[in-house]
């Protein structure tokens, strides 16, 4: 990388050229504070925080938009600079309402932090405050405008990175807020509830829905209270306790939960291998269709992405049929547990209270689906995010980082092979799916185990399975087919995918569709990623990051014993003595669900 050197404070420095004034002082180890800035998302300068002092400039630039060029002067921390960025934040806060003690962000809330950083202690500025809009209908995020200092990033990363664009600006001046069209709630619009815009926001604007005291409810009312982790967030529940990103925490979450007075802690990864069997005998039943020259939906995509989901049934009502008719591994374990646990242990469904741990915010509202209810119960009472689960344990006291490693609960709902883990990570549906239906179709396990092709947080993966002399109703066939697959993470990619599925010009036979970029691991439910960790010091990008968190699965799934659902011994025993077999009548009863197209602009009065 070629270098200049600049100026910073009076001392020469050398700098990559063709950066911006505040990576450059970061690559030498100058923090600016910024609002606005979040790496390879916002680079507008629209808080005016991150002022600079360059030598022949006659007003102060921002350093977030301004590059650096061969014997630039720059003056970081000249009297003149620090009072125009308290002033600057002065400002901001002017308009903030002031209730820190009662926000979800306090504590890393990066005005805070901001004020901190500029030594405010008062504000002086004071005046009539934007009135406020909050929106608190949705199930998954909520939505409070007198915390929004219009940054912008939600803006973005709804645009840039989903592809949704559901959040703008709105009017004007002193009266600007940023929300959906016309002002009207999450519920009103094609919202796909992924939680992207909540991970990005700088203070509480943006925010889960959060269900702890439901659970607090239920303990108390003496409800059978169970729970269920899925497998990205034992791979982000550490950074909720300072641990370096990826740091893989599943002995002591298991502890914590079990202290937290749940009656039984399983793994989402059991149904995620139940996943692996009804979706794969659902994908072999479609390509032995598609072999005959019956009609059928190929490609087909998997449907464990609420998100997506919502993104399709709002987008794509027409080609509803080319999903997975599974259930997600969430919403599966529910309906086990209310089944076959209810009846081994002899309990009503009603008694029992579910509680979910997701990396997802849209899994909050995937359990409020019509589809996922029955008449006196719901599959699933709660969900809780990562954050949440971090929120809890230190709220009863609990030193996490001193636990011993427990383990899950291995009766009935419990053993996992290293497939179910892989759901976490972009592919990794499609890798789990891929070992189980290359042994059904070859007769003998794939012996890498690991298809690599499907790996890594590229946004649309593809990849070719050779298959020869497929065996079709226990039977070699002589048939042979190269099975093609696509792995997609966004729904701004999965716009680009589904155009061609929309087209008929999909050459592929399966397709795996995440909501968000680089799958669970990266949910809007996952512990925050701090803009500090993205410095241009260490060329760290957010994709350097996630892969550390999908380091974390794929160890999960290396240390397993068992690496393919079809060989888990707990799989194959709820399939003899309870479901038949895949994709079975009582199967498709409590593991298979449908869909329905959705309006996406409802009117106002719709909830």
């Amino acid at each position: 990388m070629e270098m200049i050197t600049v100026k910073f404070d009076g001392q020469e420095y050398q700098v990559p050229r063709f950066v911006t004034i505040l990576e450059a002082a970061r690559s030498v180890g100058f923090d600016i504070p910024t609002l606005c800035h979040y790496k390879d998302l916002v680079e507008t300068g629209a808080c005016r925080v991150c002022l600079v002092e360059v030598k022949g400039m006659r007003a102060l630039t921002t350093s977030c938009t301004t590059p650096v060029h061969e014997g630039m002067e720059i003056n970081l921390h000249s009297p003149r600079v620090l009072r125009a960025r308290r002033h600057s934040v002065e400002l901001i806060l002017s308009n903030h309402v002031n209730d820190c003690l009662h926000c979800s962000a306090n504590g890393r809330c990066e005005l805070q932090k901001a004020a901190e950083k500029c030594g405010i202690r008062e504000i002086p500025f004071e005046g009539k405050m934007t009135t406020p809009s909050i929106d608190r209908l949705s199930p998954s995020i909520r939505r409070n405008s007198s915390k929004c200092i219009l940054c912008g990033r939600c803006v973005e990363v709804c645009k840039q990175k989903q592809g949704i664009g559901i959040l703008d600006f709105i009017h004007r001046g002193f009266e600007t807020v940023i929300g959906p069209a016309e002002n009207r709630s999450l519920t009103q619009v094609p919202c796909i509830y992924c939680g992207q815009c909540v991970n990005v926001c700088p203070t509480g604007a943006l925010y889960v829905h959060e269900e702890v005291h439901r659970i607090q409810k239920a303990q108390v009312d003496g409800k059978h209270v169970i729970v269920q982790v899925a497998p990205a967030v034992r791979a982000s529940l550490g950074e909720e306790f300072d641990l370096p990103i990826g740091t893989r925490v599943t002995g002591k979450m298991c502890t914590a939960l079990k202290r937290l007075g749940f009656e039984r802690v399983y793994d989402t990864n059991f149904t995620a291998d139940l996943t692996v069997m009804e979706e794969g005998t659902e994908l072999l039943g479609r390509l032995k269709k598609h072999l005959k020259g019956e009609p059928v939906s190929l490609p087909m995509i998997t449907s464990c992405s609420p998100g997506w989901v919502n993104y399709a049934e709002y987008n794509y009502h027409d080609q509803l049929d080319h999903l997975s008719t599974c259930k997600s591994p969430q919403m599966m374990m529910g309906a086990l547990v209310k089944s076959y646990y209810a009846q081994k242990n002899n309990l009503r469904p009603e008694d029992i209270f579910m509680v979910s741990v997701m990396p997802c915010t849209a899994k909050k509202y995937e359990k409020t689906r019509p589809e996922m209810k029955h008449e006196t119960y719901a599959d699933v009472d709660a969900v809780i995010t990562t954050r949440e689960l971090g929120d809890y344990i230190k709220s009863c006291g609990i030193d996490f980082l001193s636990l011993p490693d427990g383990e899950f609960d291995t009766d009935l709902l419990g053993e996992y092979s290293g497939a179910g883990a892989l759901f976490g990570v972009s592919g990794g549906v499609t890798e789990a799916a891929l070992r189980t239906v290359y042994a059904l179709t070859q007769g003998y396990e794939y012996g890498k185990v690991v298809f690599e092709s499907v790996r890594g947080l590229k946004g649309i993966k593809e990849a070719t399975i050779p298959l020869k002399n497929i065996i079709i109703d226990g039977k070699p066939s002589g048939i042979n087919l190269d099975l093609k697959i696509a792995v997609v993470s966004s729904t701004k990619n999965a716009k680009i995918m589904m155009e061609q599925v929309k087209a008929g010009t999909s050459p592929y036979h399966f397709i795996e569709i995440m909501g968000c970029p680089g799958g669970c691991i990266n949910g809007g439910g996952q512990s925050f990623i701090k803009p500090g960790l993205l410095t241009f010091q260490e060329k760290i990008t957010m994709n350097d990051l996630l892969m550390k968190r999908a380091k974390a699965v794929y160890e999960e799934d290396a240390s397993r014993p068992i690496r393919s659902a079809h060989l888990n011994p707990l799989i194959q025993s709820i399939y003899r003595e309870f479901l038949g077999h895949p994709n079975s009548e009582l199967a498709h009863e409590l593991l298979h669900t449908h869909y329905h197209p959705r309006t996406p602009f409802p009117n106002l009065d719709d909830k």
